[in-house]
């Protein structure tokens, strides 16, 4: 059965979309199927990280929204550029994008009408169908609103980025007592953009303890990751970087137990 997980933060800036992006790729790597919906329609971005740019989008998850299409149509294959950013082509498995559009007025509209969370949840369930998903990662609009607190509820995972900063941490613990109260099944922590000069040890207790959540991964703030600008996956384009490793590690327990044993086997040929 799919696993749904939404990657979520309390404010914007946090590198959402880029862990997304590189957990997809992991995945990918190690044979899975993968989705992802970017609902942060107020400021859709992800779709720059796959180069799939405003020529290349016929069809936007806005169109499935206003009944326009069917939601597969909204679908791009991005494995393609996955495997040209990947040295070794060890993309075994599948990505598709189901990007928001960039356009000015349909972002307007959205501010303005709102949409049917309904049809949205109906779409999730219609594209683990038809594109036989083993994993469909939902790219959350920060803070919380209708459609995010249903992507919290639905999913089977609720992975929640912040920052070392005292309005993330605040942040944090208002979505982390929402999920509990939405009974989410699993809930990890990830801490990002944290300078080298932390005690990562020390600071992983900190955050376990006061959320009683466990700390997937910390990434440290990373010049060669400022550097690439979300121009690419990170992951794949410095395989080797200690932010590759933990990229990696994440990945790991978000697919759980049962998929340990693939994973590690697919990590060692990496």
């Amino acid at each position: 059965m799919a696993q749904i997980i939404a990657i979520h933060s309390f404010r914007g800036g946090t590198g959402k979309s880029n862990l997304i992006a590189n957990l997809a790729a992991t995945m990918a790597q190690h044979g899975q199927r993968v989705g992802i919906v970017d609902t942060d329609i107020q400021s859709p971005g992800i779709h720059v990280l796959f180069g799939l740019n405003e020529e290349k989008m016929n069809r936007a998850l806005n169109d499935y929204l206003w009944g326009r299409c069917n939601i597969k149509d909204t679908a791009y294959d991005v494995s393609h550029t996955l495997m040209a950013q990947e040295e070794t082509n060890t993309i075994n498995g599948k990505v598709y994008l189901i990007p928001c559009s960039i356009k000015a007025g349909e972002i307007a509209r959205v501010l303005r009408e709102g949409y049917d969370v309904v049809r949205l949840n109906d779409g999730f369930q219609e594209l683990i169908r038809c594109l036989n998903l083993d994993y469909l990662l939902i790219d959350t609009h920060p803070g919380l609103n209708e459609e995010t607190l249903l992507s919290i509820g639905i999913s089977n995972v609720l992975v929640v980025i912040l920052r070392p900063d005292s309005q993330d941490f605040q942040g944090t613990a208002v979505t982390v007592d929402v999920a509990r109260k939405l009974k989410v099944p699993k809930m990890l922590l990830v801490v990002n953009k944290v300078l080298p000069a932390f005690d990562f040890a020390d600071l992983q207790k900190q955050v376990e303890t006061t959320y009683n959540v466990s700390v997937a991964g910390i990434l440290p703030l990373s010049e060669e990751m400022i550097q690439l600008a979300s121009r690419g996956i990170f992951c794949l384009r410095y395989s080797g970087h200690p932010i590759s490793q933990r990229m990696k590690e994440i990945a790991k327990q978000i697919v759980g137990e049962s998929e340990t044993k693939k994973v590690l086997i697919a990590s060692d040929r990496l």
